[in-house]
């Protein structure tokens, strides 16, 4: 492993991460939007993650030293939740209520969103701790050649 690699697989776990806190801000905040662009409620975002390609070369060559190594982390994909239902609430007096009284909320559970902010925060944080043990080791190399 490079002497900087370390640095690049902790870095893009920490903007992976914190691009999917931003997406759970994104769901908390619109947890009350009945009405986007398109007419329909807000639908929940949920980021996909995958490890980042090695380039064919270092890929073989890595393979044939016998190692696995890490490239880091990639943001392949956010994509709207289409398996949960939008939740149902009666009041005829809203704009967005249909015929029967009822507007579709998004399908925002602020339980489950707080749940998932919980675990970025601490994959962040566990980012960060790998960031920072690396560079102590870089630190205490560089001191051995003095």
């Amino acid at each position: 492993m490079g002497l900087f690699q370390s640095f690049d697989i902790s870095a893009s776990g920490m903007s992976a991460e914190r691009f999917r806190i931003d997406t759970i801000a994104q769901n908390v905040a619109n947890v009350n939007t009945t009405r986007t662009e398109d007419g329909t409620p807000y639908r929940r975002k949920v980021v996909t993650f995958a490890e980042r390609d090695l380039t064919p070369f270092s890929r073989y060559y890595e393979s044939a030293r016998g190692r696995v190594v890490g490239n880091g982390v990639k943001i392949t994909s956010v994509r709207e939740d289409l398996t949960t239902d939008f939740m149902m609430q009666y009041d005829p007096a809203h704009p967005d209520a249909d015929e029967n009284g009822y507007v579709a909320y998004p399908n925002v559970n602020t339980v489950t969103e707080m749940t998932n902010l919980i675990d970025a925060t601490r994959a962040y944080e566990a980012n960060t701790t790998a960031f920072n043990a690396s560079k102590s080791m870089v630190q205490a190399a560089l001191k051995i050649g003095q």
